[in-house]
């Protein structure tokens, strides 16, 4: 009997290494694997993949699929003739170096969108401040949007992230 349950608890136990070194990649996700600490590898391809068991390397996931950012308090900004205009905006982005992201931002969606929320406002003040009201609200309005973009474009490169 006591040959029995050895075999089965080693059974076990050998079922429960082999489950810790399999993971899965979804389609939606890329995977990041860690050996003590430090990123080994970025997986973006979806599907059954093998890893070492736990105390030697762990998988974080990462979202691949487009995010937003929506103004959490939209404040008054004022224009060139010392009008205020309250600007409610929303930013669209997504990952595109991982390793960036969690060196800057770790694990957590919430970091960057804490630290992104004041780059974007900054990035409306100095835009709307060289403008008059009536440019903001019909004629320039493509051309504010497109430099508040590249501004954005270049600022997020250093989130690991890109604004689409």
């Amino acid at each position: 009997m006591t040959r029995i349950g050895f075999i089965v608890a080693s059974a076990l136990i050998v079922l429960m290494v082999a489950a810790s070194t399999l993971f899965i990649v979804d389609q939606r996700q890329m995977a990041v694997v860690y050996a003590l600490g430090e990123i080994k590898e970025v997986i973006v391809e979806p599907g059954l993949k093998v890893k070492l068991p736990p105390p030697f390397q762990n998988v974080v996931f990462l979202d691949r699929r487009i995010q937003t950012l929506d103004s959490p308090d939209p404040r008054a900004i004022f224009t060139a003739e010392k009008k205020s205009l309250v600007i409610d905006w929303l930013v669209k982005w997504r990952i595109v170096e991982p390793r960036q992201f969690i060196r800057n931002n770790g694990f957590d969606l919430r970091n960057l969108e804490s630290r992104l929320a004041p780059v974007v406002q900054a990035a409306f003040n100095e835009v709307v401040t060289r403008r008059t009201v009536s440019g903001m609200l019909s004629s320039e309005r493509e051309k504010v949007m497109q430099d508040v973009r590249e501004r954005l474009a270049d600022e997020s490169k250093s989130f690991g992230i890109e604004i689409v």
